[in-house]
């Protein structure tokens, strides 16, 4: 069992219906049947949505994304209309609301991997694959790959894993042009964003994409780009052969495993609040990805 530790109540707002809480966003439609998306500052790990947010997190992630759709256009249309409050909306909306196309989505999460860790890593070490894809002897945690894979998964429900999926079974899901259009634009926007990552000192390990259709166009949506659904490593740290320091909620995860937390992750039991010390080191790496991609001032 896992979830949300506590499940917020929504915020009802006059002209919008409230349509979904995922981990991090509220999801509404408006009168006009766009799509309001509240990025809060809610933080998930371990498949569990955290009882402690991080401040600024909803808007760093907002943020960040809309420069990243900047940075991508000619590659990629986006699913954003407007960053204008909708009317009624409460002031703390402000800098994390995003009014967008409403999209026909394609239920597949599409991760591009450039070096090798996680789930990646542990299907290599059982098969010498990630999600079927043969590759070389002798790499370890973190090495980089002899070029970008895409390795698709099924997107999960809340406090359920994303299940890695062979590049034929996407076929089979969603047909095979919309597939091979898929793994092409997915690998097309993770060179260019790797590009201008590693330009800033940062190596992007890997990510993940939503994308969804706009009257046969296809459209990338919801976040992009973010320490939520990328993993950012240092480039002058950079190490194979152990976990790398990231720019992400790694400080999360550390303290959850670590016999401070006393939480068991094997366990039903949710984890603990967040000490403060945890909720400042994760809130300063989240600024600082956003401002060494930027090479803007966070205020």
């Amino acid at each position: 069992m896992s979830g949300f530790v506590e499940k917020p109540e929504p915020l009802q707002v006059p002209g919008l219906v409230h349509l979904h809480t995922g981990k991090v966003r509220e999801l509404y439609r408006n009168d006009a049947g766009d799509l309001v998306m509240v990025a809060s500052d809610r933080l998930s790990a371990y498949d569990w949505v955290l009882p402690t947010e991080i401040p600024d997190k909803g808007r760093v992630l907002t943020r960040l994304s809309l420069w990243w759709f900047d940075q991508l256009a000619d590659l990629v249309p986006n699913h954003v209309l407007s960053t204008d409050l909708p009317p009624g909306a409460p002031a703390d909306w402000a800098g994390r609301t995003l009014v967008c196309k409403s999209l026909e989505m394609v239920p597949v999460e599409c991760v591009a991997r450039g070096y090798l860790t996680g789930s990646g890593l542990a299907e290599y070490d059982a098969s010498r694959t990630v999600c079927g894809l043969a590759l070389p002897e002798g790499l370890v945690d973190g090495s980089e790959l002899p070029a970008p894979i895409f390795t698709p998964a099924t997107k999960a429900a809340v406090g359920e894993h994303d299940e890695n999926v062979s590049y034929e079974e996407v076929a089979r899901q969603v047909g095979a042009e919309t597939a091979a259009e898929l793994r092409q634009t997915t690998l097309a926007v993770y060179a260019r964003a790797r590009d201008i990552a590693r330009e800033r000192g940062i190596i992007l390990a890997d990510t993940k994409f939503e994308f969804g259709f706009d009257d046969g166009t296809l459209v990338v949506a919801d976040e992009v780009l973010t320490p939520d659904s990328s993993r950012f490593w240092p480039v002058d740290r950079w190490q194979p052969g152990r976990a790398q320091p990231s720019y992400d909620k790694q400080f999360v995860r550390d303290w959850l495993t670590s016999p401070a937390s006393g939480w068991d992750r094997t366990s039903e039991r949710p984890p603990p609040a967040l000490p403060q010390e945890v909720v400042d080191a994760t809130r300063a790496k989240y600024i600082e990805a956003y401002e060494l991609l930027t090479g803007l001032t966070w205020s």
